[in-house]
């Protein structure tokens, strides 16, 4: 019998930022369970469905597996993590009894937990056993870029979106051909920074600010006279990778990024200062077209 307990914790979905506000505690990982860190990465290597593509294998992490001994004694996921100093943007709890061992962890015997331990953006694992039950925490750590990676992060972003205009792409329906890459623009860089810390410092994620504005007037704000005007965000994302990614796996968040309309860009990401906050990291990519 098997039980699992999905993440409280919310995760990600779209956004860029040039301050570091926090840095999280990266945990130590040790392999103390390699039996039952090979079962359960030989679930993911399997993955839950005949052809599905395979999971890159997890690692043990001796801190969820602390919060795993709290969870068996009573805790709940959310305190256990807490108490062990460890911060997640995505973290699932599954109990298993009725095996012991390896066996607890395989494919047959967690049954519906497949889908949530052969999830891909998840990193690390946490075990404990008691003879025929077993608590396990899978989890991915709020590991984000660093203050002094931010030009590394906005040329990466830069590179990966203008690859992915260079192509003809579908975006949902619509079919987009190819077009032209685009420029950084200073002022745009500005925008976006500016949002993204707003965001990550007052724990919101929206296109409209506190104040009500949206990208086309904090664009006006700075001077940057437009002819074209458009915003994506992501939060929750560790890398700029992950945040294309999301980007263009997102219909509407694509054809901003295969428009014709725009010429230059600018990127940012921000870093909550709230070591509890379940995102931690805001992204915000500004495209425009000057007049």
């Amino acid at each position: 019998m098997h039980t699992p307990r999905p993440c409280p914790v919310r995760h990600a979905f779209y956004g860029l930022a040039l301050a570091l506000l926090s840095a999280g505690s990266h945990g130590q990982t040790v392999a103390e369970h390699p039996g039952l860190l090979n079962a359960l990465n030989n679930v993911r290597q399997q993955g839950c469905e005949t052809g599905a593509k395979p999971a890159a294998p997890l690692r043990e992490n001796s801190t969820l597996s602390r919060a795993a001994m709290l969870i068996a004694n009573g805790g709940n996921m959310n305190d256990a993590l807490g108490a062990v100093g460890y911060r997640a943007v995505r973290a699932a709890q599954i109990n298993v009894s009725g095996a012991s061992g390896e066996a607890a962890l395989a494919r047959k015997t967690l049954d519906k937990s497949c889908s949530v331990v052969t999830q891909p953006e998840l990193a690390e694992a946490g075990f404990h056993q008691r003879g025929k039950l077993t608590w396990l925490l899978v989890a991915a750590r709020f590991m984000p870029p660093l203050a002094e990676q931010a030009d590394e992060m906005q040329a990466r972003i830069l590179a990966l979106v203008n690859e992915a205009r260079a192509r003809p792409r579908r975006c949902g329906n619509d079919a987009f051909a190819p077009v032209q890459p685009l420029l950084l623009n200073s002022t745009l860089q500005q925008v976006a920074a500016v949002h993204a810390i707003d965001m990550a410092t007052h724990g919101y994620f929206s296109h409209t600010g506190r104040d009500g504005s949206t990208a086309d007037l904090r664009a006006n704000r700075l001077g940057y006279r437009w002819r074209a005007i458009g915003e994506n965000i992501a939060t929750g994302l560790m890398q700029a990778d992950t945040a294309v990614l999301g980007w263009l796996n997102s219909p509407s968040h694509c054809a901003t990024i295969m428009s014709p309309n725009f010429q230059e860009t600018g990127v940012a990401f921000a870093l909550s200062s709230s070591t509890t906050a379940s995102n931690g990291i805001y992204w915000v990519q500004v495209f425009g077209t000057p007049r």
